[in-house]
């Protein structure tokens, strides 16, 4: 095992955090990259118990289901984003994840919206799922029409909110199922709501911890951690879209990598050259995204 990730991941492996004193009841969160930012976010809440950093669900191999298991057995809290069963060949859906110990399970939903990012999407590549594209891990649908010989045409203003309400009531459809809900705050929570489409602010993060405080019984105080969680990747923050949202904030026209700046029109430019030579790409983002591409007038 690479040791970096092994002593990042220390008291998933190791059996209990460096810090907890002992291996006594732990909790664990389950998940995306969202799932690492709530832990951080609930770990002061829960003194009592040892809150372990585990490893992104899509990271988890086969020899991580023994470490998994006996973090497991002295869990007496999981909290868990929905994951299907049988996750890439594993045990590892939120059901068989909570059926191999005896923790309390709080689901939690994935939080993925563009009321701010309303062009931004995520595309599979059909060779390739986990190929992508250049620059940054997002398409823009602008590009992508234009990929495909759609004319450019200027977008209503009331597509743009259009497109992050359907956003919003998707999410609000999927936290039908979970324990907490988010989804209710997002707007009024400007242009601090998300960084892209899928990697929320600590505002909105910091709501979704309390709410799991909340129906745990425990006290609802979870103070912002003094950095942006899921703030390595940050979207523009386009003058039409925040226009149109009617909110104050200055647009930002650049991407920040790291925090440092990237200019748009050079990662649309990459990527419009990367889809030329694939076509089965652009056909399935089409498919994916069609009912989204018409509401912004991105078709043919």
């Amino acid at each position: 095992m690479d040791p970096g990730r092994r002593a990042h991941y220390d008291g998933f492996y190791d059996g209990a955090s460096p810090d907890s004193g002992a291996a006594g009841p732990a909790a664990l969160v389950h998940g995306n990259c969202q799932a690492e930012a709530i832990r951080v976010l609930l770990a002061p809440a829960l003194p009592d118990l040892d809150v372990v950093r585990v490893p992104p669900v899509h990271e988890l191999s086969a020899t991580d289901l023994p470490h998994l298991d006996r973090l497991l057995r002295r869990a007496v809290l999981l909290v868990s984003q929905p994951v299907r069963p049988g996750y890439r060949g594993l045990p590892l859906g939120t059901a068989e994840v909570a059926a191999r110990g005896q923790a309390a399970l709080v689901v939690v939903p994935v939080v993925r919206i563009t009321v701010l990012h309303p062009f931004q999407a995520i595309v599979r590549d059909p060779a390739d799922p986990s190929l992508p594209p250049p620059l940054v891990d997002y398409h823009d649908l602008r590009t992508l029409a234009a990929a495909a010989g759609h004319p450019y045409r200027p977008v209503d203003p009331q597509a743009l909110v259009d497109v992050g309400r359907a956003s919003l009531a998707e999410l609000a459809r999927r936290e039908r199922r979970t324990d907490v809900a988010v989804s209710d705050v997002v707007t009024g929570l400007g242009a601090h709501a998300t960084w892209t489409l899928n990697h929320p602010g600590n505002d909105v993060l910091r709501v979704l911890a309390a709410r799991v405080l909340t129906h745990l019984g425990r006290a609802a105080d979870v103070p912002d951690p003094g950095r942006a969680l899921l703030g390595g990747v940050c979207a523009p923050l386009e003058a039409q879209v925040l226009s149109a949202l009617g909110l104050p904030d200055a647009p930002r026209e650049h991407w920040l990598v790291e925090g440092r700046p990237l200019e748009d029109a050079l990662v649309r430019q990459e990527q419009a050259r990367w889809y030329a030579g694939r076509p089965a790409l652009v056909a399935a983002g089409l498919a994916r995204h069609a009912e989204t591409m018409e509401r912004l007038g991105l078709g043919p």
